[in-house]
């Protein structure tokens, strides 16, 4: 079904958003701190917090980048070279940080002040929401898997989109079902290079792919 809109790739899209998932970062580590701080009410309020946001991403993305689609197929490509550069800047900097000797993620279980599920989940929203990080990485990848002739663009923007934020919230539903029975979860500096670096090269890969595909 997803092939009609001119989806393609899935397979590697969702492997991509797997590793991008369990890369720390900060949707990571504020979803955890809620679970240790409110246990897993917290953490579920945190995440679905984090979700929302991305669902103001994928939107956004989704209209914004349709509309210059729609332009003509040079602004697509436009756009799609330059999501590759910014892959290989984002493939890099992890590549850089995964190099660099572990640093300890005790951020993630810093104390906070107890707050309302309310208060938890628009923090989350906000945190994702104002991380251009964010914002630039769903403009940068979502283009990278739908062909330019498809005909519905707008659709397959939402449908990678509602993809993702799916697979992400399952993520962080485990991730809270796991730090809530522990209620210390030390973040590995090993484990945080080998995902940094897995994800860098997955993305320098995507960039190179691209590229490819362009030139033939």
């Amino acid at each position: 079904m997803l092939s009609t809109l001119g989806i393609h790739d899935l397979a590697l899209f969702t492997l991509t958003v797997l590793v991008l998932n369990a890369t720390p970062g900060v949707d990571m580590l504020y979803t955890v701190s809620r679970t240790l701080t409110g246990g897993w009410r917290g953490g579920v309020a945190a995440a679905l917090g984090v979700c929302a946001g991305c669902v103001v991403h994928t939107v956004g993305a989704a209209f914004g980048l349709a509309a210059l689609m729609a332009v003509s197929a040079w602004a697509f490509s436009l756009v799609k070279w330059a999501g590759a550069a910014y892959l290989v800047w984002l493939g890099i900097g992890m590549l850089r940080q995964a190099a660099r000797r572990g640093e300890a993620t005790a951020a993630a279980a810093a104390p906070m002040a107890p707050a309302g599920m309310g208060a938890v989940f628009r923090q989350g929203m906000l945190t994702n929401v104002l991380n251009p990080k964010v914002a630039l990485f769903f403009l940068a990848f979502l283009p990278q898997f739908i062909v330019p002739e498809a005909e519905h663009k707008t659709l397959a923007f939402l449908a990678l989109g509602a993809w993702s934020i799916v697979q992400g919230m399952l993520f962080l539903f485990v991730l809270v079902a796991i730090t809530a029975s522990l209620r210390r979860l030390g973040g590995s500096p090993r484990m945080a290079r080998w995902l940094n670096a897995a994800g860098g090269l997955l993305f320098l890969g995507l960039a190179a792919r691209l590229t490819q595909a362009e030139v033939h």
